[in-house]
């Protein structure tokens, strides 16, 4: 098991208002899944992905993540969790704009302490696995969409995490752009890389071998098993 969450509330106040976002969430997440967690926004799946990110802490419950307790460490371990074990994906790619696509991915090596020379093979490589080699110098402004999360795909498994977080990583993308990224996601996870994601979107959410609603804060598979259903129906 390389993720567990037990019990899992969250819960904000609001003036003297008590406002729970996530009620009794628990999830595990085996090495090598694809998971998807997929809810309509305002759902709580921002929430739950900042909480697997570890860029926040449940108001009670329990979280491992590859055996460790993440709820009872400091910030200072914590953003060594985010640098070692995660890898992040978002929406908006939140490349810098004026370093090239080698220096936006070896970026995360050098919060690692890793010298010069081995950061940019390491880049270079990561570049390449996502077919961008021939686009090592060009700048964000120099890449289409999908090439600009393709650089964010390489960035964040340079380091090469436990787990990639991929949140609405299709939503400023095109249709075009959105398969050809998901087909990396899928060639990813083929080699064994453990994807969680989060979306909005059902066509998105298919790509992955588990799909998890989220509705109101709490969490069921009812729609992984009507996922198998459907294969099976088609056969």
């Amino acid at each position: 098991m390389i993720l567990r969450l037990e019990h899992i509330y969250k819960d904000y106040i609001q003036g003297k208002m008590t406002v729970s976002v996530l009620k009794d969430v628990c999830l595990s997440v085996e090495k090598g899944e694809y998971v998807a967690i997929m809810g309509p926004s305002g759902s709580g799946k921002s929430t739950l992905m900042n909480i697997i990110g570890c860029l926040d802490r449940p108001t009670s419950g329990s979280y491992e993540l590859t055996g460790r307790n993440v709820l009872t460490l400091n910030d200072r371990q914590l953003a060594d969790v985010r640098l070692r074990n995660i890898g992040f994906v978002f929406q908006n790619f939140q490349l810098l704009p004026r370093m090239t696509a080698l220096d936006n991915v070896a970026l995360p090596l050098i919060y690692a302490g890793i010298r010069k020379r081995t950061r940019r093979k390491k880049a270079r490589e990561a570049l390449t696995r996502v077919g961008l080699e021939d686009r090592l110098t060009f700048k964000p402004t120099q890449l289409s969409g999908g090439q600009k999360q393709r650089v964010a795909i390489a960035r964040a498994m340079v380091n090469q995490p436990d787990i990639l977080l991929a949140d609405e990583p299709t939503g400023a993308l095109d249709s075009k752009s959105s398969r050809q990224v998901m087909e990396l996601f899928q060639k990813l996870n083929d080699e064994g890389v453990t994807i969680i994601m989060i979306t909005h979107d059902s066509g998105i959410a298919g790509y992955a071998k588990r799909v998890v609603t989220i509705l109101d804060g709490e969490l069921n598979e009812q729609g992984n098993d009507e996922k198998k259903e459907q294969g099976e129906v088609s056969e």
